[in-house]
């Protein structure tokens, strides 16, 4: 029997290439998601057995550059430059090849063997595209192979590349300009002769230092400084001679080589005609016509989420319907008894109202994020998002706050401030996540109609604009320009779409599902104890003089803080019904379901606050939401029994 090896690859590459098809293609349900260790970037990890090979896959965020613009693109370069991987995909979209070789001439200054996936060649014939890929793989010095992601074709091919040349020594074969070339050699052979201890190719290190990087400045300083004189000096001699920043030189001397490369390799064989594609794309994007389609796609969006979730809830509940007669009558009316009982009504609740909205909500999130449709949303709202002292960009971690408001805080560092990041992190916690969609169509949409609960969407999207006008005079500065790019329209990879989904259910189940148990297990340990009653009185000035609810649901004010989806599961609980018209009025869901959605953001969204804006920051914010929450939910409370 073969021995069997063991290879560490990664996946590089910039936004909207189609890594994460790629991903889901070679890992499928052998992958799991967690964060880079010490941060808060996401990591997705996978494995798979290969031709007599383990091979454990990590997919690295998707970025443009090897710089240090920010803290996914440091991480992707100390990961390759330092761990090491046997083998790097370098995954490309063929359509736009020019802007990606910028990356990859980036990626392959890092001296490590690389395979270069160029997806998406199905549309090759459509847009009248020929790519010569052996003269390319001659020009880079690398395996270059044909992909056709969305359908799986050539990934086993570039599994074979990169197992052929893994663990190898890779050499840059690309060379820049004279005058930049005889400033890297010199300052590579400086860092050679040294003898200092470096984490990276010297080569690197010297183009790095050319582009006045600060990271590498900064380890060169702590080695040996008179290197860094060197190099300033040198940097010197490159703007004299072409008259700009020696890292705009740079730059350039890349795009010149990844123009020159393009000319050898890439032609086009016919006009590209006005596709579908382009059409939708006027159409979407259009100053006037694509606000009307905006509001109508999410408008069925949620449509088709409340009419699934609402039956699909009603069939869970009839299923579960007498198993509390048939649990007492297995296990009889002991505390044991009504303890377990506790457990698994607890699990029911959270099944029967919180997964009939989530599954549906994250299907459509990401297969609008598979489409290519949410840049277009950045790209409308970017004219009313200045008006809230940011940018086009912060409507992406608002639409991702729908899901929930953790990753969407974490998605603010695409901002480019920090203004515009705390501002933006600030609004997330205002966006209504998948656990406040579960109370407002729950409780509102199923019980008093759809037009209530998308009135509580409309309320949300008129103070997010409100707050964050209100937060950008507070604080000084301006919002930058918007730039982004705007993929393509692409026919989204189904696969991908329910593996992303999957991997989120199980994020909502493992946080989730414990916190639900535990705290019905706690309530169920209150009420035996006799403790409900006064508990529910000392808060009853809130719950029942201010807010007009029933004084139990103070209880669901202090839980509700775990997750917002528990003020709904522990409202079945305590209420012991899950047909809330019972025993609440109309003016008391309404009143309920505004005060779900302004009320403090989850423990988890708190953490994340902290840990990205300082914890004085994320208490104020969380204060903030407690006292404006409680607040406007009297004051409804007050309007509605005028005009209900």
């Amino acid at each position: 029997m073969s021995e069997t090896k063991k290879l560490n690859i990664v996946l590089a590459g910039q936004a909207n290439v189609g890594k994460s098809v790629i991903f889901n293609h070679l890992t499928g349900l052998h992958q799991h998601i967690g964060n880079w260790p010490g941060k808060t970037i996401e990591k997705a990890e996978g494995t798979l057995y290969y031709k007599g090979h383990i091979i454990d896959l990590l997919d690295l965020p998707g970025i443009y550059s090897l710089s240090t613009y920010s803290l996914e693109e440091l991480i992707s370069r100390e990961y390759i430059a330092v761990q090491k991987p046997d083998y790097i995909i370098n995954v490309i979209d063929a359509t736009h090849l020019e802007r990606n070789l910028i990356f990859t001439l980036q990626l392959l200054e890092l001296a490590r063997p690389t395979v270069l996936a160029l997806n998406m060649v199905n549309l090759f014939k459509k847009r009248g595209i020929k790519i010569n890929f052996e003269e390319l793989e001659n020009i880079l010095g690398v395996s270059v192979v044909p992909v056709a992601a969305i359908y799986g074709k050539g990934l086993t091919k570039v599994l074979d590349r990169g197992i052929a040349i893994a663990r190898k020594e890779a050499e840059p074969k690309l060379r820049y300009g004279k005058e930049v070339e005889e400033r890297i050699s010199e300052l590579t052979k400086i860092l050679k002769n040294t003898g200092i201890d470096l984490p990276y190719p010297e080569r690197w290190i010297a183009i790095k230092l050319l582009e006045k990087d600060g990271e590498v400045e900064k380890l060169i300083k702590n080695k040996k400084a008179e290197i860094l004189k060197k190099a300033e000096s040198l940097c010197l001699e490159l703007e004299k001679i072409h008259g700009h920043d020696s890292s705009i030189v740079m730059a350039n001397e890349r795009c010149h080589l990844a123009f020159q490369i393009i000319s050898k390799v890439f032609k086009i064989t016919k006009p590209e005609k006005n596709s579908f594609g382009g059409k939708l794309d006027f159409l979407t994007s259009h100053k006037i016509w694509g606000y009307p389609v905006m509001g109508a796609i999410l408008a069925l969006m949620f449509l088709a989420i409340f009419k699934f979730g609402d039956w699909f809830s009603s069939v869970l509940g009839n299923i579960t319907l007498n198993w509390q007669a048939g649990w007492a009558a297995v296990f009889g009316i002991s505390i044991w008894a009504s303890f377990g009982w506790a457990v698994v009504e607890s699990a029911l609740a959270l099944i029967e109202i919180a997964l009939p909205y989530i599954i549906p909500f994250y299907l459509f999130l990401f297969l609008l994020e598979g489409w290519g449709y949410l840049t277009r949303i950045a790209f409308l709202t970017d004219n009313l998002m200045h008006k809230i002292g940011v940018h086009g960009k912060a409507c992406i971690p608002l639409l991702l706050g729908l899901g929930c408001n953790v990753p969407a805080c974490l998605s603010c560092r695409i901002m480019e401030t920090q203004r515009e990041r705390f501002i933006t992190g600030f609004l997330t916690t205002l966006v209504p996540c998948s656990a406040v969609t579960v109370v407002i169509m729950g409780l509102v949409g199923k019980f008093l109609g759809i037009g209530y609960a998308f009135g509580f969407y409309a309320f949300a999207v008129l103070m997010i604009l409100a707050l964050g006008k209100l937060a950008a005079k507070i604080l000084p500065g301006e919002p930058v320009e918007l730039i982004m790019e705007m993929p393509d329209y692409k026919f989204p990879d189904l696969k991908t779409i329910i593996l992303q989904t999957w991997s989120r259910l199980k994020e909502f189940i493992y946080i989730a599902g414990p916190l639900v148990i535990i705290s019905g297990i706690i309530i169920k340990g209150i009420y035996l104890a006799g403790w409900l009653s006064p508990l529910a009185d000392f808060l009853s000035p809130v719950t029942v003089k201010w807010l007009g609810l029933p004084a139990i649901t103070g209880i669901l004010l202090i839980f509700g803080i775990l997750r917002k989806e528990l003020i709904l599961v522990m409202l079945a609980m305590l209420l012991g019904t899950t047909n809330f018209a019972q025993v609440l009025s109309p003016v008391q869901m309404l009143t309920l379901a505004l005060v779900s959605l302004l009320y403090i953001p989850c423990i988890a969204t708190i953490a994340v606050l902290g840990k990205e804006f300082g914890w004085r920051r994320a208490l104020g914010i969380t204060l903030f939401k407690i006292i404006f929450a409680i607040m406007a939910g009297g004051l409804f409370f007050r309007l509605l029994n005028i005009f209900l």
